[in-house]
């Protein structure tokens, strides 16, 4: 749908004033961190000094062994919410099997409904009550597996039900069943829809592992958490991880940026090969 069909054209006036509320908007926000700035300046909190902690190789060792256990604690939970996300797709978008249709929504709505904490909760306490133990990794990355999965279920549907009908009829038409149709025509162009979608939840996934701290994973937070308590350095620690979750987070959005640019020209040379077939050349 048009974007104009739901919302009229702002008028000059109407675009003057939302540039005025967009510098103003900008201008606050630079006030703001530059109030924070000279607060924590004027408290010596930014001194030269208090930034040696950062430079000694105990240290550095330390939070790059935090940094290790949060990216394999995230690596884990998206490499088992993937698959599980698109079998809850599969499952929801079924049509022949009514009880794996609803049994797969039902899931879904439920890990999307409640928080990844509370899950964890439940793997704190309620599972060890009925004599279920897990260790503190699978206490973080199985809570953060299931509410991502449900969430990535949602948007490989989305992304299928995004296609036109006639894709699927297309394949059909030219003799592939129901399963080739989708797994060489339906699948391929919803996953370069959904890219957008799945790098948000890579770094929803990255951030969600801060949870770390509840069950006492060694992660990012975590151990800024135990450096402060060794140091005193809260300001500088926290600046620290932020930064490299920042950082992070801008990796995971070039290696999506790359992935799509890759799949672009894959699909391209797959349709510059196809293209003899419909103009009637070799099949």
């Amino acid at each position: 749908m048009d974007a104009h069909a739901m919302f009229d054209t702002a008028g000059p006036r109407a675009q003057r004033w939302i540039r005025i509320i967009t510098v103003l908007s900008v201008l606050g926000i630079l006030g703001l961190f530059a109030l924070a700035y000279y607060r924590f300046y004027a408290s010596g909190a930014l001194a030269p000094s208090t930034w040696l902690t950062f430079t000694e190789p105990g240290t550095i060792r330390y939070l790059g062994t935090a940094l290790k256990n949060t990216m394999l604690a995230a690596a884990a939970a998206g490499a088992m919410a993937l698959p599980l996300g698109l079998l809850l797709a599969l499952g929801r978008l079924s049509r022949k099997i009514l009880p794996l249709r609803w049994l797969c929504t039902g899931i879904i709505e439920l890990f999307r409904a409640i928080p990844v904490l509370l899950v964890i909760y439940v793997f704190m306490f309620a599972l060890p009550a009925y004599g279920i133990e897990t260790g503190t990794f699978t206490k973080l990355v199985i809570p953060i597996t299931l509410c991502a999965a449900a969430t990535l279920a949602e948007v490989f549907r989305a992304g299928v039900l995004a296609l036109p009908r006639g894709q699927t009829e297309a394949g059909l038409s030219i003799g592939l069943t129901d399963g080739q149709t989708f797994r060489t025509i339906v699948l391929p162009q919803a996953l370069r829809i959904v890219i957008p979608a799945l790098v948000a939840q890579a770094v929803i996934v990255v951030k969600d592992t801060a949870f770390g701290y509840v069950v006492s994973y060694a992660e990012l937070l975590q151990s800024g958490r135990v450096l402060i308590a060794n140091t005193g350095d809260l300001v500088q620690t926290y600046l620290v991880v932020t930064i490299i979750y920042i950082l992070v987070n801008v990796l995971i959005s070039w290696g999506a940026r790359a992935l799509d640019r890759r799949m672009g020209r894959t699909g391209a040379r797959r349709m510059s090969l196809a293209a003899p077939n419909r103009m009637g050349g070799i099949a």
